[in-house]
């Protein structure tokens, strides 16, 4: 009798510090799936003017100006790659595509400009300085987002895939899945890379993904609900958050949206979720 209690009790044990063992590997195993992504909402310190003709598909700031191209979703109809001044909002310099081709997102290598188109599959070179036309290349996907990493053009085709080319021969050199833990992030609109990763405009919605162009993790989300400019999507469906730049050399953050009447410079804001 004492021996089989003994083995009772010796087999309680087991089964409870087996359950223990279990428990512990199915919290280590949700942990392991669980986003890991942070997430920040937004002040706005600056309001610049932004032209509501520029329906905002590139945009990037260097030299003290912005350099933005505008897709022919606008009332004249027309794409153009155009040199803003920041403070005023006027342009300064514009060259306009011809009208079968939609410009879509822009980076500067070096002193050229480079330019995608939407449905075209061909992209355009053109001198920073005079905007003269350098040249041309193709692609095989939709033209959406570009920017420059320092070593690789990165460009979004509104998938859930961001391609790396070479920025001399335009080549396909590599590709991720943008993801967020086991969620795909499709909808990948425009990009701007600042300090290691990539920022993306997810189209129709009022955020933008951060993420590691390493593996495709999104490691941050902004929260851009709230703008004043957004409300315009309310007269205009079209209208919608695109366009993310970087002033590197003061740490300034800029947004705004196609035929937004601003331009928003933000600090993001810690947000518990």
């Amino acid at each position: 009798m004492k021996k089989s209690l003994t083995v009772a009790i010796v087999l309680l044990v087991v089964i409870v510090v087996l359950s223990a063992s279990i428990v512990v590997i199915l919290n280590t195993h949700n942990a392991s799936v669980k986003h890991t992504s942070t997430f920040y909402t937004y002040t706005v310190v600056n309001t610049y003017p932004h032209d509501t003709n520029a329906f905002t598909e590139g945009l990037v700031y260097s030299d003290g100006f912005l350099y933005e191209s505008s897709g022919s979703g606008n009332a004249n109809n027309i794409s153009t790659l155009r040199l803003v001044n920041l403070t005023t909002g006027a342009v300064v310099q514009e060259y306009t595509l011809p009208n079968q081709y939609f410009g879509e997102g822009i980076a500067i290598v070096n002193n050229s400009i480079i330019q995608l188109t939407w449905q075209s599959n061909i992209g355009f070179i053109y001198d920073k300085t005079t905007f003269a036309l350098l040249g041309n290349f193709t692609y095989p996907t939709e033209g959406w987002g570009l920017t420059f990493d320092g070593k690789n053009l990165i460009m979004s085709d509104g998938t859930d895939h961001l391609y790396f080319l070479n920025p001399t021969t335009f080549q396909l050199t590599g590709s991720v899945q943008v993801h967020d833990g086991k969620t795909n992030i499709t909808y990948i609109n425009f990009l701007d890379y600042i300090n290691g990763e990539v920022y993306a405009n997810i189209w129709l919605t009022n955020k933008i993904a951060i993420i590691n162009p390493q593996n495709g993790q999104v490691t941050a989300w902004i929260n851009l609900d709230g703008l004043p400019a957004a409300a315009a999507v309310n007269s205009n469906p079209n209208a919608v958050l695109n366009g993310i730049a970087y002033d590197a050399s003061s740490s300034r953050l800029f947004v705004t949206g196609k035929d937004w009447s601003s331009l928003y410079q933000i600090e993001l804001v810690s947000q518990t979720k």
